[in-house]
């Protein structure tokens, strides 16, 4: 039975209801002496809507059995892009100044421009060949260190369970709306299940306290050598605030006033320009990142041309239960945000260099949890913006949605598809290394155990991830749905030119002007 069939078609109450909302408001008695109204020679004809498509009428049954608003922010606290320290913290995004030898930036990884992302399977932070280039052609030179694929940092005001693909930056309380701020946040700094006290009050400024402290990211082996996590990031604070061991470090420092500006504070830099006032900034930029203004949401609140017609079917098979002829994605990827905040194993395949685990394996949720139930488990990341956060996956495996949801409906064809054919070799950042076939030789045997995790979970009954049959069509459909969640402004230069500052607005010689691989501005 296919998944248009499935759907109460008692939907059309929401039209009712809606009618008679108008005509009890119109109708209201008033004790106030009627205001009088000029004559109309040619009175004005208001068509009554049109009723509703089977699609749409199956689609708003499900958008009310979901309790969906199609706006993820409400009830947020969400600051401004124009907001001072907003403003501060896009200037130290974009600095090579935080990263330890000055080659790299937040930026260098999660550029506004590329789905706040950077558009590769696996990073290259430090030793880059060219450190402004960004994006397909950043290269080390050699084989990429990072284990997994950067996550996208649009909406990151909007998480309120944890960061990193592990959530190794994590609410303690969870609760919603609060972004980390109403309860304790665990960092690696702390032990699992207890409050770091220099965490910040959000999951992002907690977050920004840890790219600055990884020797493949940002640091560098030859920067700290040795050194704890708060004496890294005391001495990158102490080079921007030109002050005790980073003075002269920078041959151009401005950044004290604009430190001044946005905190309202005269404060020396010695006491003004902390590690925590960084990554508070920082946490801030990323939290004013928001972009959920997609056709999806215009049709949840009523736009019902929105949406075409392949989308809404797409969007029926999403909601609907693998056992009921749907795709079940809904299952994990649900809410206004499209993520229920958790951990999965869905068997993407384990390609890369490893996070140690095993020698070179990731073992996921299980590295902060010790908790063995939770190998190869990864944190369900949200759908809004999808169609410009490619590669995807922790790995960066799949370069298309199409083969995401291909992985969805047979992941163990799509994992022996991606060995055999050597897939890697056919996404730039690999082809050009020699011998990219034998690149990761161990990921193959990586990725079967993640395979044999994902059947054991079916096996017991615990997996959300369920066996569907959807055919080609169907995925097409579901593609299309998926292409509705992306804001317009992600794909428009001018409309994120708020977040990416121009050479102007340098406080320092090391602002990233960020280029692609042909030289052209990002």
């Amino acid at each position: 039975m296919k998944a248009k069939s499935l759907i109460s078609k008692s939907s059309n109450v929401f039209f009712v209801l809606g009618v008679s909302l108008i005509l009890s408001a119109c109708s209201g008695s008033s004790t106030e002496e009627p205001t009088e109204v000029a004559e109309i020679d040619d009175p004005v004809v208001v068509n009554p809507p049109a009723e509703m498509s089977e699609l749409d009428q199956q689609l708003t049954g499900i958008i009310a059995a979901n309790n969906l608003t199609g706006d993820p922010t409400t009830n947020r606290d969400l600051p401004s892009v124009n907001d001072p320290i907003v403003q501060l913290g896009k200037r130290l995004f974009f600095t090579k100044s935080l990263g330890g030898n000055q080659d790299a930036a937040c930026v260098s990884c999660h550029h506004p421009a590329l789905g706040g992302g950077d558009d590769i399977s696996l990073p290259v932070g430090i030793d880059a060949a060219n450190p402004d280039l960004i994006g397909v052609g950043r290269t080390n030179g050699g084989v990429p260190t990072v284990p997994r694929n950067s996550p996208t940092v649009f909406n990151a005001g909007l998480w309120d369970s944890g960061m990193f693909w592990d959530s190794r930056v994590e609410s303690l309380g969870k609760q919603v709306n609060q972004n980390g701020a109403a309860s304790g946040i665990r960092t690696p700094d702390s032990n699992f299940g207890v409050a770091d006290p220099d965490a910040g009050s959000t999951l992002p400024a907690a977050q920004a306290r840890f790219p600055v402290t990884s020797v493949d990211e940002m640091k560098s082996e030859d920067f700290e050598g040795g050194s704890t996590n708060q004496a890294i990031r005391d001495h990158l604070a102490a080079r921007i605030g030109d002050y005790g061991i980073g003075s002269g470090e920078l041959t151009t420092n401005s950044w004290l006033a604009a430190f001044q500006e946005a905190f309202q504070s005269e404060e020396i830099a010695d006491d003004l320009i902390t590690y925590d006032r960084i990554a508070h900034a920082l946490g801030e930029y990323e939290r004013s990142m928001v972009f959920v203004n997609n056709p999806w949401k215009s049709y949840v609140e009523g736009d019902l041309t929105a949406l075409t017609d392949q989308q809404k079917q797409g969007a029926i098979l999403f909601f609907t239960p693998a056992n009921q002829g749907g795709a079940g994605c809904v299952n994990c990827h649900n809410g206004d945000k499209f993520t229920d905040e958790r951990h999965h194993v869905i068997a993407f395949p384990q390609f890369g260099p490893g996070k140690g685990d095993a020698q070179n394996d990731d073992f996921g949720r299980e590295r902060e949890t010790g908790n063995q139930n939770e190998r190869y488990h990864f944190r369900t990341p949200s759908l809004l913006n999808v169609t410009v956060t490619a590669p995807y996956g922790h790995s960066g495996a799949y370069a298309t949605l199409a083969q995401v949801i291909q992985h969805y409906n047979n992941p163990g064809g799509s994992v022996d598809d991606f060995f055999d054919d050597s897939e890697w070799c056919d996404m730039p950042q690999f082809a050009a290394i020699p011998n990219c076939q034998g690149l990761f030789p161990d990921s193959e045997n990586n990725s079967q155990e993640a395979l044999n995790k994902l059947l054991a979970e079916r096996a017991a009954g615990s997996s959300l991830f369920l066996n569907t049959n959807i055919n080609r069509n169907e995925r097409d459909q579901i593609e299309a749905f998926l292409n509705a969640l992306t804001d317009p402004c992600v794909t428009n230069r001018e409309c994120l030119s708020a977040w990416i500052p121009e050479e102007s607005e340098a406080l320092d010689d090391n602002q990233i002007q960020a280029v692609d691989q042909n030289g052209n501005l990002l």
